[in-house]
């Protein structure tokens, strides 16, 4: 069968799909950040409490702090899947169907997660025992999560896999065969190990710059952790890089040169970060990192493009002008973005929580 005839027709576009794609990249970019944090600070506090004879003082501001990271993710992760959907919907849809199953669990995983850290955090004190064993919890669920998102990303992007429905009409297939999925996985894992320590580190910084005694022996802890996941992406990212199919790593037409530059951008950010990071500077390496993910999420988006260029490109979508809508969101997102920083500030501790 020719895959081409399973890939259901797109929705019309009320603008026309940059506006979507400058979208999309952005908001993905606010729910990577989190995201990062999220899983990385999960891996940490389960490492912190298996490998380490005492409680360090980052498992009780990661115990504290990991609802509110689950709750911004999930919805600073809401807008780029649903950008997502506007783009490539017809793509998406039918990967969905696909892996029903395992995606449909991602709501009763992502609950149970979220209530473990609301044990974690609540009973902290009472449960030290059993520290090991929750944080354990937190961090597979959000494991097996990622794993079926990016098993997601991976199946929507190969109509070729989606002939195997005929043989696997269940809703439990996954694109295992797709020799970028673990690489992939893997890199996106260690990067959030290598921000979750970052995250770390800024918030220590943040501390001895007003003061706190006890924040500057913190920092190197949290960079090496950024440092040392850093290291091990570069073997990772470049397995990954290797599993891509040739007619995407050579540089041919426009959108191979954009990709390249971007990568070699991004490579050249994050070792300046490491650098930083290394040296325990950690706000200049927080500003490289900031450039690196900028030009990763954009090299992701030409990855995807470019896969999928022999089924689809986006400047196919037909457009039905209708501004309004588009004009609505995005006032209602600039208020959205000034209330969560409100909220933000609220959690974060104020200078007697420092002092102290």
């Amino acid at each position: 069968m020719n895959p081409a005839h399973l890939i259901p027709t797109p929705d019309l576009l009320p603008v026309p799909w940059g506006w979507f794609q400058l979208l999309l990249s952005t908001t993905f970019l606010l729910h990577l950040l989190v995201m990062n944090i999220m899983l990385g600070w999960a891996i940490i506090a389960f490492c912190n409490h298996a490998f380490k004879d005492s409680i360090p003082e980052d498992n009780q501001l990661i115990s504290r702090k990991l609802p509110f990271t689950i709750a911004f993710a999930v919805n600073f992760g809401v807008a780029p899947l649903l950008f997502l959907q506007v783009l490539y919907g017809h793509f998406m849809y039918t990967s969905s169907v696909l892996m029903a199953v395992f995606w449909l669990s991602i709501v009763g995983l992502l609950i149970l997660a979220y209530y473990a850290t609301y044990i974690y955090n609540l009973q902290f004190s009472r449960l030290s025992g059993l520290h090991t064993l929750i944080s354990s919890i937190i961090a597979l669920f959000l494991l097996i999560i990622t794993f079926f998102f990016t098993n997601n990303m991976s199946l929507m992007i190969h109509p070729e896999s989606w002939v195997r429905y005929f043989d696997q009409p269940d809703g439990m297939m996954l694109n295992l065969g797709d020799p970028t999925l673990l690489p992939r996985y893997l890199h996106s894992v260690l990067a959030s190990v290598a921000v979750g320590g970052l995250a770390l580190g800024l918030y220590h910084d943040w501390r001895k710059r007003r003061g706190s005694a006890t924040a500057a022996a913190n920092i190197p802890s949290a960079m090496n952790w950024f440092s040392y996941a850093t290291i091990a992406n570069f073997g990772i990212g470049t397995w990954y890089y290797g599993t891509l199919p040739a007619a995407i790593r050579t540089v041919t037409g426009a959108s191979g040169a954009f990709l390249l530059g971007f990568l070699l951008l991004g490579i050249t950010a994050v070792i300046m970060a490491l650098i930083y990071g290394l040296q325990h500077r950690v706000r200049y390496a927080a500003g490289a990192v900031l450039g690196a993910i900028i030009c990763m999420v954009t090299v992701r988006e030409l990855v995807r493009r470019q896969t999928l260029a022999p089924w689809f490109s986006t400047s196919e979508l037909e457009v039905v002008p209708q501004y309004s809508p588009l004009i609505a969101f995005l006032l209602i997102f600039a208020a959205g973005l000034s209330l969560i920083w409100w909220m933000i500030r609220l959690v974060l501790p104020n200078d007697k929580e420092v002092r102290s």
